[in-house]
């Protein structure tokens, strides 16, 4: 029976997760037309996560320090709090809908009315 049961839960959470997966590409896919990249890319697993880091102004290398497990929680932050600034956002934003629910700050991004403006920081 306990075979059974994991035969059911992994694949329903396979299946949630590519589903998630894909809501989330389709959220990046508007927010990287709007800073100039093609969306196609959202799609890409580590290159999203590269054009997130160059978008919020950072060089492409330092994507490399989500690999760090303290280090990469830390810059999730700062990547939050700068992409947020080059969008016109608040840090509230930043840290709320970009760093813990970035599904929904993405989408507000892509879909609202914010212009990606980069800054010089």
């Amino acid at each position: 029976m306990d075979d059974a049961l994991a035969a059911i839960f992994s694949g329903t959470t396979s299946f949630i997760a590519i589903a998630l997966y894909i809501v989330f590409a389709v959220a990046a896919w508007k927010m990287f037309s709007k800073a100039g990249y093609p969306g196609i890319l959202a799609f890409i697993p580590i290159v999203n996560v590269i054009l997130i880091v160059k978008i919020a102004g950072y060089s492409a290398w330092m994507s490399l320090l989500y690999l760090i497990p303290i280090v990469g929680f830390i810059f999730a932050i700062f990547v939050a709090l700068r992409l947020g600034a080059n969008f016109g956002k608040g840090a509230g934003f930043s840290v709320f809908l970009l760093w813990l629910f970035p599904v929904f700050g993405y989408f507000i991004l892509g879909l609202g009315d914010a212009r990606y403006q980069p800054r010089a920081h």
